[in-house]
C-alpha cells in the first residue's frame, strides 16, 4: 500500500511511497505484476449492441424500424446501451479524405460525425419510448442508472482518437473505428455482453456480398480467436483489431455477431444467452 513520506531534506515536501517508485512501466516482467486476479466491473449488467451503419442504418426504415420495435420491448427487461455504426457516408468522407492525402488522424475526426448522426436519428426514433442520446463523458459512469429510471441510452460508437488514431497497418484508413469503439466501451465497463447487429448470419471465410453462392462459402458457427487469428482472413465482418483486443481482454470473454436485419427476433435470443449467430471467444 502507497503511504506518504516526508523528503529526507526537510524541506516539507511529501511523496509517495509506492511499489512503482522506481520502476519502469515499459518493462514486460514489472507489468505482469500488475494482473488483478479480478477486475472491478462497472455496469456488469449492461448489454452493449452495436447497430451497423452500413448494415442497418445505411437501409432507412423498413430496416430500422423492425429493431427499434424489438429494442421497445427488450429495454425493460434488460439493460441495454446502444452505439451506432458510420456506414456510407463515412466511407465517401473517406474517400475523399484519401484523395486529398489527409493522415490517419484527420481520416478518424471527419468518420466520427457520421457515427454521431446516426446516433441522433436513433435518440429521435426513440425518445418517447425513453431513448436518450449520450456522449463519452461523464454519462458513461451513470448507464446503470439510466436503466433503472427506464432510459434507453445511444451512444455513437467511433471511439475518440481523432489525431491520436493509431497508423494504419495497411493504407490510411483508420483502424479503430465503430465495431472497435463498442468492443473498446463494453471491455471496459465489463459489460455482459457485446452483440454486434449486422446483415449477415455471421462470419463466413469471404464477404458473401462479394464472393456470391454463401451456401459455398465456410462458416465460422463458434471460433476462438486464436484460431481466427491463425486463418488470416483477407476479410472479415467486424474490425480485425478486435482480434487483439479480444485476446487481452480482462473482462469480455466472446463477442456474437447476428443477423439483425434480416431476423429481429434473434437480439432477444442472444440477450438470453443462446447463440443465434458467429460467436467469437478467447
Amino acid at each position: 500500500m502507497a503511504k506518504l513520506i516526508k523528503e529526507e531534506e526537510g524541506k516539507g515536501r511529501l511523496h509517495i511511497d509506492s511499489p512503482m517508485m522506481g520502476e519502469s512501466l515499459v518493462s514486460k516482467e514489472f507489468l505482469k505484476t500488475t494482473e488483478a486476479c479480478e477486475y472491478f466491473r462497472m455496469h456488469p449488467d449492461i448489454n452493449v449492441l452495436k447497430i451497423g451503419g452500413q448494415s442497418i442504418m445505411d437501409r432507412g426504415a423498413k430496416a430500422i424500424l423492425p429493431i427499434v420495435d424489438e429494442l421497445i420491448q427488450l429495454k425493460d427487461e434488460y439493460k441495454l446501451l446502444i452505439m451506432t455504426g458510420g456506414g456510407t457516408r463515412a466511407r465517401h468522407v473517406y474517400n475523399i479524405g484519401v484523395d486529398l492525402g489527409m493522415p490517419t488522424g484527420v481520416l478518424s475526426k471527419l468518420g466520427d460525425k457520421v457515427s454521431w448522426q446516426n446516433a441522433e436519428m436513433l435518440s429521435v426514433l426513440l425518445a418517447k419510448h425513453g431513448g436518450v442520446k449520450i456522449g463519452h463523458g461523464d454519462n458513461l459512469e451513470q448507464l446503470t442508472m439510466f436503466c433503472r429510471q427506464g432510459y434507453l441510452p445511444i451512444t455513437y460508437g467511433i471511439p475518440p482518437y481523432g489525431f491520436f488514431e493509431h497508423p494504419a497497418e495497411f493504407g490510411s484508413i483508420p483502424p479503430h473505428r465503430t465495431d472497435c469503439g463498442a468492443f473498446l466501451l463494453a471491455e471496459n465497463i465489463g459489460a455482459r455482453s457485446l452483440i454486434y447487429l449486422k446483415d449477415e448470419t455471421g462470419l463466413y471465410e469471404k464477404d458473401p456480398k462479394k464472393a456470391g453462392k454463401k451456401a459455398e462459402l465456410q462458416f465460422f458457427n463458434r471460433i476462438s480467436v486464436d484460431e481466427l487469428m491463425a486463418l488470416d482472413l483477407d476479410d472479415l465482418i467486424i474490425e480485425r483489431p478486435i482480434l487483439k483486443m479480444l485476446k487481452q481482454a480482462k473482462c469480455l470473454k466472446e463477442l456474437q455477431i447476428i443477423d439483425a436485419l434480416n431476423r429481429p427476433e434473434l437480439i432477444r435470443q442472444a440477450l438470453e444467452g443462446k447463440q443465434v449467430g458467429t460467436v467469437i471467444h478467447k
